[in-house]
């Protein structure tokens, strides 16, 4: 029958009872060498067979699992070494690409940089608005803070018709307060308002500098409210430095010798600051260059021609006011005019009484040089002139007919 179906089968009295052990194969024997053999001698230099040795099995294991470990721990390692890298990034959720965007420390004091610059100067630069034309804030232009008595110096052709009109003046500090401010004095001639503000107590005063020590190439940076634009900041350099320029027509222009700048200057930059990169005022930006003229107080728009007041006569100007409520400038005495051919100022006339008429100056000689510097027109006569202070004397080198002169001229103050 069938073990399947009935159990195992019994045993077969006739088959042997003890079980079949398979035996092991044997390895081959080596044939034995013939009668006679002597083996070969051993070759020069070898050395006899190392055995080769196996690490025990219960040693994998182990191998394994230190692998493991050291897997883990390089990867915990690695990770905290990349987060401790990444230690500033403020993004926040699940992204793939990681940006670094961690504050940025703050610049060291006396860092010579436009951040630190802007960071010094902005509290210090106010803007103004003014009644222009019977509109009440019809003017918009820009200051700095002079002194802890709230004293803000400006341009004055941003007040120039406020006062007129006896219109309101407000300034606006960094923090967005308005404050009612009054005109302490002003110089049509030099382009310089000083105001007064209640409420300076938080106004910082700006760090003066200079402009006679400036040089051409040299980095400033502008501050003020372009076309009501407060607190802007636009940066260049200077260049050219003493540049005659006269803004305003007829009796209400202003001769100034400039600093010339590219720092991007627009109209209602007039009257802020310009400064080096120490963050100390070196000029007041007052003017743009527009085509077809070498300077204009309210029109136009920048195209890299810039002029400022240097502060040397700004300081001297307010210092005036200040004093005495009115500024005056220098003058000799002289009437000139320009040439046809642009190189030099006729004179036309000499009052008398005056510097000029004591002198050896004489109607009609060709001014070609005040001081040195060359004159190709009357702006340069009386720029060079206005650069002095009234009882000091100018060096004039004129022509008359074949000769050439060189004549000593003394300054007397007018007011205005």
């Amino acid at each position: 029958m069938s073990d399947s179906e009935n159990g195992p089968a019994e045993p077969d009295d006739n088959e042997p009872t003890t079980p079949f052990e398979p035996q092991a194969p044997q390895p081959p024997q080596a044939p034995l060498p013939p009668p006679g053999y002597q083996p070969p001698p051993p070759y020069a230099g070898a050395q006899p067979a190392t055995p080769q040795l196996r690490p025990p099995t219960w040693m994998w294991p182990l191998v394994c699992v230190l692998a493991l470990v050291i897997g883990v721990l390089g990867g915990v390692i690695g990770g905290a070494i990349v987060n401790n890298g990444n230690s500033n990034d403020t993004s926040s959720g699940s992204t793939v690409l990681k940006v670094e965007s961690g504050g940025i420390p703050p610049l060291p004091a006396g860092n010579a940089s436009i951040p630190a610059v802007a960071a010094k100067v902005l509290p210090s630069t106010v803007q103004i608005v003014a009644e222009y034309k019977g509109v009440k804030r019809g003017a918009t232009g820009s200051g700095f803070v002079l002194d802890h008595d709230g004293h803000i110096i400006t341009n004055n052709h941003v007040v120039a018709d406020a006062v007129a009109e006896k219109g309101p003046i407000e300034v606006i500090d960094q923090s967005g307060r308005h404050l009612g401010a009054t005109v302490v004095g002003r110089s049509l001639v030099y382009d310089v308002a000083v105001l007064k503000v209640s409420g300076a107590e938080n106004l910082k005063p700006v760090s003066l500098g200079s402009a006679n020590q400036l040089r051409v190439g040299q980095t400033v940076v502008a501050f003020g409210s372009p076309l009501g634009l407060s607190a802007t900041v636009t940066s260049g350099i200077i260049s050219a430095k003493r540049r005659p320029v006269t803004t305003g027509d007829g009796g209400d222009a202003s001769f100034i010798s400039a600093l010339q700048t590219d720092a991007a200057i627009n109209p209602g930059n007039s009257g802020g600051p310009l400064v080096n990169l120490e963050g100390q005022v070196i000029g007041m930006n007052s003017a743009i260059a527009s085509l077809g003229t070498s300077g204009s107080s309210d029109e136009s728009a920048n195209i890299g021609v810039g002029f400022a007041i240097p502060v040397e006569q700004v300081l001297v100007t307010a210092d005036q006011i200040l004093r005495t409520g009115k500024a005056q400038y220098p003058v000799m005495g002289a009437t000139v005019g320009g040439t046809a051919a642009g190189n030099g100022a006729v004179v036309k006339g000499i009052d008398p009484g005056t510097p000029a008429a004591s002198s050896d100056l004489r109607k009609g000689d060709l001014i070609t040089d005040v001081d040195g510097l060359p004159v190709t027109g009357q702006i340069d006569v009386v720029v060079a002139i206005r650069t002095h202070q009234a009882g000091e004397k100018v060096d004039l080198t004129v022509i008359r007919g074949k000769k050439t002169l060189h004549i000593k001229v003394g300054l007397i103050a007018k007011t205005g």
